[in-house]
């Protein structure tokens, strides 16, 4: 694994030669400590909510192993590069993302979903358009440079038959936030984005509503659901303790289940750390937007739909080709 050569950890290694021993990265240092796993948070974002209420219950501890607290990101391609690079074990993040990483030789497995593509949806104002069929001509904003665009670009083309970027005018933004302040000033006639951006704009402006859903498209075209985000782990870690795979599973599948089962107390533990009033999450969680779904790559139906999806993202050149099975945990 890559790690930063530093001062330290180079009279780290030197201290290892001089006894006669091969030394251990401040990773591998960690590791053997035992039982343990670092993970990470990206704010604004509802990933707060599934670290806090995991480290507020105990979750990580009731299945047999610490994950220690979370390292706080703002920066989405840093959080990502620094799981790339072995900065942290534990990653939740788009599946797909997932998969173009393992392609491009990050070792890691993907180990579960916990939310579903019900999340990404195209926002318009009451009075403006009413279809997808009606954003001809249309000024669309939208964060062009993610993934979540592309695959909501997919599905479109897809299913619908529309060519997004043919049809209407894409005005890009940086993040998706940005999609519902073009579309609350005017400046666009609608707004892709995703959850809990989609409630936090209807709260500022009930004027808005929802045009059109990524996920329920996909899934009324093909009777599957189309993941969105989950959960990966390092290969270093599950090499080390062979167990803990399955305890991270476990973690994620209660903490899924926690949140479902009491939304009101869940949102008042992270309070408005995600970024978004609690009022605002709860309905995100409530309306079914922010969908909330776990399973696990070692249930058949799950890697089923996940082999759909990627399938889907192959054809469409969302993802190179298909990752082989070590791209999956099996428990």
């Amino acid at each position: 694994m890559a790690y930063e050569l530093n001062r330290r950890n180079f009279l780290y290694a030197g201290l290892g030669a001089a006894a006669g021993t091969l030394p251990l990265t401040p990773h591998d240092a960690a590791l053997a400590q035992g039982g343990s796993a670092r993970w990470a948070s990206l704010t604004p974002g509802f990933t707060v909510l599934v670290t806090e209420f995991i480290r507020y219950h105990k979750l990580d501890q009731k299945n047999g192993f610490t994950l220690g607290a979370p390292t706080v990101y703002t920066s989405v391609p840093t959080y990502y590069s620094d799981f790339d690079v072995g900065n942290f074990d534990v990653c939740i993040g788009s599946w797909d993302t997932f998969a173009v990483r393992y392609l491009g030789g990050v070792p890691c497995k993907y180990i579960c979903n916990i939310t579903t593509a019900d999340m990404i949806n195209i926002m318009s104002s009451k009075g403006g358009p009413n279809s997808v069929n009606d954003l001809a001509g249309k000024v669309v904003a939208a964060p062009q440079s993610t993934g979540t665009y592309r695959m909501a670009c997919a599905v479109l083309k897809e299913f619908h038959n529309i060519d997004l970027e043919t049809v209407a005018k894409v005005q890009n933004v940086t993040n998706p936030a940005g999609s519902v302040s073009l579309l609350r000033a005017g400046s666009a006639q609608a707004a892709l984005t995703w959850e809990p951006n989609v409630s936090n704009g209807i709260a500022q402006d009930p004027s808005l509503q929802v045009l059109f859903n990524v996920g329920a498209s996909y899934t009324k075209a093909t009777g599957q659901m189309l993941p969105y985000f989950g959960v990966a782990a390092r290969r270093e870690l599950l090499d080390h303790d062979p167990g803990i795979g399955a305890r991270i599973d476990g973690t994620f599948r209660d903490c899924i289940a926690g949140i479902l089962g009491d939304v009101p107390g869940a949102v008042k533990i992270v309070g408005e750390r995600t970024g978004f009033k609690p009022e605002v999450l709860a309905e995100a969680i409530n309306s079914k937007r922010l969908s909330f779904k776990y399973s696990s790559m070692t249930d058949p139906v799950a890697r089923k739909a996940a082999d759909a999806a990627i399938d889907f993202c192959v054809r469409n050149k969302l993802i190179a080709s298909r990752p082989d099975d070590g791209f999956f945990f099996e428990g």
